[in-house]
């Protein structure tokens, strides 16, 4: 049976910033730089699923609704049972750090822009996360 293609496509500042006050910290920054790494999400995550918080996935803009299938994930479900919903389909995690850590083993691929970001944040990269690590797969080593 073939697995879902699991994908991460996000930004990070200059330090690993990724979120502030439930938000991106250059949010609203209509600089260049900004702009495009938006149109690129939306752009690669075309026909593919993303799933995300509920927060992120009530973030998607109305136009980007038609052209990819959005899915509320909750920390009661299952990685595993979920990511089996979308065999032979690319899945696209997003929602930052708690939908990462619950993730983060299953993702082939890690598509990471570093923005020219150098300001505040109350969520950051996690460098673990690149090898399966973040806190769900630290708790399956420990038992």
């Amino acid at each position: 049976m073939k697995k879902a293609v699991v994908r991460v496509v996000c930004a990070i500042g200059q330090a690993g910033q990724l979120g502030l006050k439930g938000g991106l910290p250059w949010e609203g920054d209509r600089s260049p730089e900004f702009v495009a790494d938006v149109a690129r999400f939306f752009d690669v995550t075309r026909g593919h699923v993303l799933l995300a918080g509920p927060k992120t996935i009530a973030s998607v803009p109305d136009f980007a609704r038609v052209d990819r299938e959005l899915v509320v994930v909750r920390s009661s479900m299952d990685p595993e049972d979920t990511l089996r919903r979308f065999a032979g389909r690319v899945v696209f995690i997003g929602g930052g750090p708690p939908v990462w850590d619950a993730y983060a083993r299953f993702v082939s691929h890690w598509d990471v822009t570093r923005l020219p970001y150098n300001g505040p944040a109350d969520r950051w990269f996690d460098a673990r996360w690149l090898t399966g690590g973040g806190e769900v797969a630290r708790n399956h080593r420990d038992q």
